[in-house]
């Protein structure tokens, strides 16, 4: 499949009129490059364990539109063929306009083809399996090899719900979920994501699992694991909402009611949440936490002993530093 890529250069103040008035000629699912810096509330809503410092926003974005091409090139919009230039020229036209109004910027405007656009399952190309020590974590994309089936398997497919157990933050909660799970741990998982974490402690051998999550794609992504890994669905509830913010969330969740609670966090979301997730823990309930870069190790200590904790253990792997605690009262 060919599809024609529409790239326009201009300012970040006007990525979203842009998008608006080229929907109603028929470009849908915009492509947004800028520099914009993440606010918290898109930071806490990210599967990803941290992201790494980005240049600094130079006020320039980019939009791209992909319109797929017919057997004869033609390229369709609303179910009606049409043309390169005249889609060009429909652009130009409305981006004439809407220079009357306010500042776009450049305004330039790049066509080029591409095939098999497929953004959701593109990224299959880099993850490959492999080994957390004696782990295998493999995707359900490739087959396991003849000197892996005796081994502890998890079969992982992150899909729009980061979380495949290939970054720093959360082998180093694995290594900790492994020490300390039991036949009757009740687990919580904050911030699940893929399910990863819930999946091997129940794999490992907990009795049973909660996860909760900001992002609905979990559900899926969630539901996708457990039937991989052979999980029995009533071992496993998911919560959609904000554990930290939400009391509805935090009563359904239920309190003193967990041997284990691991949050694979950024750490500026574990500073609010620890002192809301210590009422969510058993006395002598373990509390692990992850997704710390080295630079936040004090500041994500001080929050874990400040909401009454005792530090049992501070894990590093690179950069990435996990902190294990204990309620003790």
């Amino acid at each position: 499949m060919k599809w024609m890529k529409f790239r326009i250069k201009t300012i970040t103040e006007a990525e979203d009129i842009i998008i608006s008035t080229l929907y109603d000629i028929g470009l849908e699912g915009a492509q947004i490059e800028d520099k914009i810096p993440l606010t918290a509330f898109e930071k806490e809503q990210m599967f990803v364990d941290i992201l790494p410092d980005g240049p600094e926003d130079d006020g320039i974005a980019y939009l791209s539109f992909f319109v797929e091409e017919k057997e004869d090139g033609s390229p369709e919009i609303n179910g009606m063929l049409t043309d390169r230039e005249t889609i060009v020229a429909q652009i130009e036209q409305e981006l004439d306009e809407l220079r009357f109004f306010m500042d776009i910027g450049e305004g330039s405007i790049s066509v080029t083809e591409t095939e098999d656009i497929d953004w959701i399952n593109n990224w299959k190309q880099f993850f490959h399996q492999f080994y957390i020590d004696d782990l295998l974590v493999i995707p359900s994309w490739e087959e396991v090899g003849e000197q892996d089936k005796d081994k502890k398997i998890l079969h992982i497919d992150p899909g729009t719900a980061f979380g495949t157990g290939m970054h720093e933050t959360t082998q180093l909660c694995i290594r900790q979920i492994r020490k300390y799970i039991t036949p009757d741990t009740e687990f919580l998982d904050v911030g699940t994501g893929s399910g990863i974490l819930a999946i091997l402690a129940l794999m490992y051998g907990a009795k049973h699992a909660v996860g909760t999550d900001l992002d609905p794609c979990a559900v899926e992504a969630v539901a996708q694991n457990t039937a991989a890994n052979g999980i029995d669905p009533k071992s496993f509830e998911l919560m959609i909402g904000n554990i930290i913010t939400d009391k509805e969330v935090q009563d359904r969740v239920g309190y003193e009611c967990y041997d284990i609670v691991v949050a694979n966090i950024l750490a500026d979301v574990l500073v609010p949440l620890t002192p809301i997730i210590v009422h969510q823990l058993k006395k002598g309930g373990i509390y692990i936490t992850s997704g710390i870069i080295n630079t936040k190790e004090e500041t994500v200590r001080r929050a874990v002993e400040e909401a009454g904790l005792e530090i049992l253990e501070v894990t590093y792997q690179g950069e990435w530093v996990s902190v294990t605690a204990r309620r003790n009262q």
